[in-house]
């Protein structure tokens, strides 16, 4: 919790602005029913079917509900010192999950409905059982999220919840390529951000920098490729247990792992690993800098497209899910014919290992298949080449770079990140909407959304939550709710009452001056 404090406005302005707001009211026993992050669809309020957790309470698990159940009884064991116990069937009162067809919410979304006699969880699928538990947690008071015994009472406040996203794809990225983070540090960002319906984890596995994944056919892509990081530290690299232990993890938060490659560019470390990657047969050094744009693979060398289908084939036998995001960015170094060729290949080496392919925007210009999924990250909100497939029917996931990436300064005081897409406030990630970030690109084009944290200047989870939070949530927002519920007031008053959460979780978050903390 070492930024708790730190204001990155300065120390004056903080003080300045803790003497002109009123000082935010006392976190009251229960919260509204509407008021959790992401915002629901619909919320019928009754006053009078409050319900209270007690040392007799139990979780009811329904047929196929049984692994959100045993997650749900974590979170709140710990907290409130009830036993919890997770059965199938009760008499006693008890929060029941059941998996059954319920209109409207489709395959990700649930109703929450909390009568005086107990609390009953519907979806159709299990993700959907999953959201509704973050949905039910914001609802108790912040300190169920202590690792210790908390004072009760523990009351739900009573009503009706029907809620569903508005977009499929809510994700974050974490690059572990410019800093290595440890399995346990990727965990923990994993139980942050499903706390706000986020179910994508791209992970950027591979740049300049370092290679973080062990490729059993080429080893020295992680022995000696991951070997340093930015500043010249030591480094690191999953192995491929320990992947799967990553995309398992993540599968219990209901997130899906979308594993990156960047290419032809963001490559040196894998062209320093092999000396025969490179056009002239010779490695260049490991790097440890900051900048972009000067490496390319040797597109004409058909060794480097045997070395991507091997690595391409590992990778895709280890990650369940559907997707493999193959870069594509600031291939600086790579002429636009090359670029046309190597994007094409490399499209052809994914759909033979059953996948498909995602990739920044940069890929619409190699004319990829309508499975492909380009996503924007450019600040100005025009790309020819994104809108010419968002009208092919390519699916577009949006990242503009002056609103979702997690790593821009949040002012020009701040400690930790780059400013190269401008200073980005909690009210600047926020303030967009992914149906008209791009020309061309309508709603009916649009996947969905992804927070981007690069990390060319964090070590630490500290660093990773500094940056992240307050400002993640509301992209998750910005995913889920409708439309009509965004409005920047309403939402700085939800996010307030964000804190003390995250401070029973020890969450070291920024304390944005533009919102009236407690």
């Amino acid at each position: 919790m070492r930024r708790f404090l730190t204001g990155l406005l300065g120390a004056t302005a903080l003080a300045l602005t803790a003497l002109t707001q009123p000082a935010a009211a006392s976190q009251p026993a229960t919260r509204a029913l509407a008021d959790v992050i992401p915002a629901p669809v619909s919320a019928k309020v009754d006053p009078k079917a409050d319900f209270r957790l007690t040392p007799s309470t139990a979780i009811e698990a329904g047929r196929g509900a049984r692994q959100v159940a045993d997650y749900l009884a974590g979170v709140l064991r710990p907290s409130t010192g009830y036993r919890l116990p997770v059965v199938e069937r009760t008499k006693a009162p008890s929060i029941a999950l059941e998996l059954r067809a319920t209109a409207q919410v489709g395959d990700q979304g649930y109703q929450l409905t909390v009568a005086r006699g107990g609390v009953t969880l519907r979806a159709n699928t299990s993700d959907g059982l999953f959201a509704g538990v973050q949905t039910l947690r914001q609802l108790l008071p912040a300190r169920v999220e202590s690792q210790r015994v908390q004072r009760g009472p523990w009351t739900l406040p009573g009503g009706t919840i029907t809620d569903y996203p508005r977009f499929p794809h809510r994700g974050a990225m974490l690059d572990v390529a410019r800093h290595f983070f440890s399995v346990d540090e990727v965990k923990r960002y994993m139980d942050q951000i499903a706390q706000y319906k986020i179910n994508r984890l791209h992970l950027h596995l591979a740049d300049d920098q370092g290679w973080r994944i062990e490729i059993k056919s080429w080893p020295r892509l992680a022995t000696y490729g991951g070997s340093t990081e930015v500043g010249g530290g030591p480094g690191g690299y999953y192995t491929q247990e320990q992947y799967t232990d990553l995309v398992a993890y993540a599968a219990s938060r209901h997130i899906t792992v979308i594993p990156e490659i960047d290419m032809p560019g963001h490559t040196n470390a894998a062209l320093a690993s092999y000396p025969e990657l490179n056009c002239d047969g010779v490695a260049p050094p490991l790097y440890t800098g900051i900048e972009v744009g000067f490496s390319s693979f040797c597109v004409d060398k058909d060794i480097t497209y045997k070395f991507l289908d091997d690595v391409i084939g590992e990778l895709a036998a280890l990650t369940p899910g559907e997707y493999l995001h193959i870069g594509g960015d600031e291939a600086h170094a790579t002429t636009p014919e090359d670029y046309q060729k190597f994007t094409g290949e490399v499209l052809s080496i994914v759909a033979r290992h059953g996948k498909l392919a995602q990739g920044w925007h940069e890929i619409a210009k190699a004319n990829p298949p309508v499975s492909a999924v380009p996503q924007f990250w450019d600040t100005d909100g025009v790309d020819a080449a994104t809108a010419a497939a968002a009208a092919a029917g390519n699916k577009i996931v949006m990242s503009p770079a002056n609103k979702a990436y997690l790593d821009m300064q949040y002012n020009e005081n701040s400690p930790l990140g780059l400013h190269w897409a401008g200073y980005v406030e909690v009210a600047d990630s926020y303030d967009w909407d992914p149906a008209t970030a791009v020309q061309g690109v309508g709603e009916s084009s649009v996947a969905g959304v992804e927070a981007p944290l690069w990390s060319e200047t964090l070590t630490d989870s500290d660093d990773i939550e500094f940056m992240a939070f307050p400002r993640l949530p509301g992209i998750a927002e910005i995913g889920w709710s409708p439309k009509s519920t965004h409005d920047w007031t309403a939402y700085r008053e939800r996010l307030a009452q964000q804190a003390p959460r995250w401070e029973a979780q020890g969450i070291d978050f920024y304390r944005s001056p533009q919102v009236d903390w407690p």
